[in-house]
């Protein structure tokens, strides 16, 4: 009597430390955009920190082959202090409990059900196997779940491509690009409201499923323009997109070494974004940056192409002389189609000319008035979190901190370059970039030190090529410090002694899965 009391009190400790447990693993999962490779490559990257967690259960497990109750008692010890391991902590982007995320609690726990019974009848606990190895058997739950799951998918799929195919008067706009098109869909959906009634999608909903969710959701007759952003980490994803939204227009803004690590390759890169050049109709037309060296040597794309650029005027259709940038904006003389007018706006940077060029031309080609051109771009306020301005008592932020890629790091250190004051950048680096990771991260540590007066990193070993970049460049490294967390970092900054004041630049800020 009193061992089955014992048992099941051991049981439910195990139950309870891998509730926690789970609820981490699903978290990361979600993170990894449910894809089996980048959650394998989390599992790889934390191999270690997992391993020595997973000692404690494990430890209780042979504690509970030790005969008698309280051997068992004292097996829920090393049960709970793996539960407080794994207790939630504050998350940059919080689990989302969808329904998908529901099936899949409900698939481990069924599956955990069957190893707690088998633990009671045998008086082996079973069941500590699945806190040993949480994360393999909510994959094994995920490879249960996949038939359902692709069946919900495509249900969900089938239903945005009928609201599609249901509105005729849609014009369809595809934006993607290796960086920019978060910055050039806000962009374009102010120009275009100056005349249509537009939907984007909103914030980084730029996954098929996302997509297909902002479809089935948002998208009613009364929109004229629905602007699609398009982001891949593999061959064939624009494609899949593509086929649901049947664009008519669509935006490369840029081509880079971005997501090298799941791309392999940088030819693999430029076919997955001309992907959307090639699912345009007859009568389609794709805007290209010019600047970009990948986006200009492409050859064979007929009439289809309209070309924008600042660089390379030769090849650009549109192209912009720009007057001032500066703290408090950009101002440039636009050319194209024969006309010439000026626009000013409030973003930052020489290459925010570039993406607002690129959607004046959209803009142009779908009849917005010059006029309406030049009010819109007044009232352009620019995506959230990229070279954003937070102004307080004595510093000023430059809030550059939703992603990094090389060129968007080289643009962001020279928008705080124009500024007045000790210049500061707090940065983890750049990350998904495969190979190049480390050499494109010394670059950015060689370029900060030609600009910055301090280098605050965060993190040591994730930010170590930095480091090694901005040593090699001669920069005082008694002014550079490595912090664990980016609040600390940006708290030390605030508060640096300074003649002016403090200008710092949060350039990315690294999921909670990295």
């Amino acid at each position: 009597m009193y061992k089955e009391i014992f048992s099941l009190i051991y049981i439910a400790s195990s139950v309870c430390a891998f509730g926690f447990a789970l609820t981490n693993r699903i978290h990361m999962f979600q993170l990894n955009a449910y894809k089996y490779t980048f959650h394998k490559d989390w599992i790889k990257s934390n191999f270690k920190q997992l391993m020595l967690i997973s000692l404690l259960p494990a430890a209780s497990l042979l504690i509970s082959f030790i005969p008698g109750n309280i051997a068992l008692l004292a097996a829920c010890v090393p049960n709970i202090l793996f539960l407080m391991a794994n207790l939630p902590k504050k998350a940059k982007k919080p689990l989302v409990c969808t329904a998908r995320v529901k099936r899949l609690y409900l698939t481990c726990f069924l599956l955990y059900a069957v190893l707690a019974i088998l633990s009671l009848v045998s008086s082996v606990y079973i069941c500590q196997a699945a806190l040993i190895i949480p994360s393999y058997l909510m994959l094994a739950a995920n490879i249960i779940n996949r038939p359902a799951e692709n069946a919900v998918r495509l249900h969900y799929i089938n239903e945005a491509k009928k609201k599609i195919a249901s509105l005729p008067r849609l014009t369809v706009i595809g934006i993607t690009g290796s960086y920019g098109k978060t910055g050039t869909k806000y962009i374009l959906e102010r120009l275009l409201s100056e005349k249509y009634n537009v939907l984007m999608t909103p914030a980084s909903y730029n996954t098929t499923m996302g997509v297909v969710k902002v479809i089935r959701e948002n998208l009613t007759a009364a929109h004229d323009i629905f602007i699609c952003e398009m982001g891949a980490r593999s061959v064939g994803e624009i494609k899949e997109i593509c086929d649901i939204v049947k664009p008519k227009y669509g935006i490369i803004t840029s081509i880079g070494p971005c997501h090298l690590e799941t791309f392999g390759s940088i030819e693999n890169i430029i076919k997955t974004k001309f992907e959307l050049c090639d699912a345009l109709p007859d009568d389609g037309i794709i805007f290209l940056n010019a600047d970009n060296e990948y986006i200009a040597a492409k050859k064979d794309l007929s009439s289809k192409a309209i070309y924008y650029g600042i660089d390379n005027t030769a090849l650009s259709d549109f192209s912009a002389n720009v007057r001032a940038v500066s703290e408090l904006g950009t101002s440039f003389d636009v050319n194209g189609r024969g006309e010439s007018f000026s626009l000013s706006a409030k973003l930052l940077g020489r290459h925010s000319v570039l993406n607002i060029l690129g959607c004046v031309a959209v803009a142009k080609t779908l009849g917005v008035d010059t006029d309406s051109l030049i009010l819109g771009a007044r009232r352009i306020e620019g995506a959230p979190h990229r070279l954003s301005l937070i102004r307080g008592n004595g510093f000023v932020i430059i809030d550059d901190s939703f992603n990094s890629n090389p060129s968007g790091s080289k643009a962001a250190l020279d928008v705080l370059s124009g500024f007045d004051g000790q210049k500061i950048i707090i940065t983890p680096g750049m990350i998904e970039l495969g190979e190049k990771q480390d050499e494109l991260n010394r670059e950015l540590g060689v370029y900060a030190a030609s600009i910055c007066d301090k280098i605050f990193l965060v993190g040591e070993k994730q930010t170590r090529p930095i480091k090694e970049g901005a040593e090699k460049a001669g920069f005082d490294m008694s002014h550079l410090s490595v912090f664990e967390k980016v609040e600390d970092a940006i708290n030390t900054a605030k508060t640096l002694p300074c003649e002016k004041r403090n200008v710092i630049l949060i350039e990315n800020d690294l999921p909670d899965n990295f």
